[in-house]
């Protein structure tokens, strides 16, 4: 489950693991196959900007889905192949987008 809400500028999304535990992400980048798969890349947010240069923050990197109600659902990607390859799409377009 994911909500949006803007901040500043900044896209975030709080999202619900299957523990019912709440975090919030900011929206990094989004990406669309050729086949209509979207996807997230996402990281963890931080109020205060130093806490995320002093954090370890991994990309988390998401597909969206249509639940039975029509609404929007991120989730993991399960296949190992499928998740290196958009996350190394993803990781190339961000330190293209960065090292600008």
């Amino acid at each position: 489950m994911a909500e949006n809400f803007d901040d500043l500028g900044a896209d975030l999304y709080t999202l619900v693991d299957e523990e019912g535990v709440e975090q919030t992400f900011e929206l990094m980048d989004t990406y669309e196959t050729d086949e209509g798969e979207l996807y997230y890349a996402l990281v963890p947010y931080y109020e205060n900007p130093e806490d995320m240069v002093e954090a370890d923050t991994e990309l988390v990197v998401l597909r969206s889905e249509e639940d039975e109600n029509g609404e929007e659902t991120l989730v993991s990607i399960d296949d190992d192949a499928e998740y290196e390859r958009i996350g190394q799409i993803f990781m190339d377009r961000l330190s293209e987008t960065y090292e600008e």
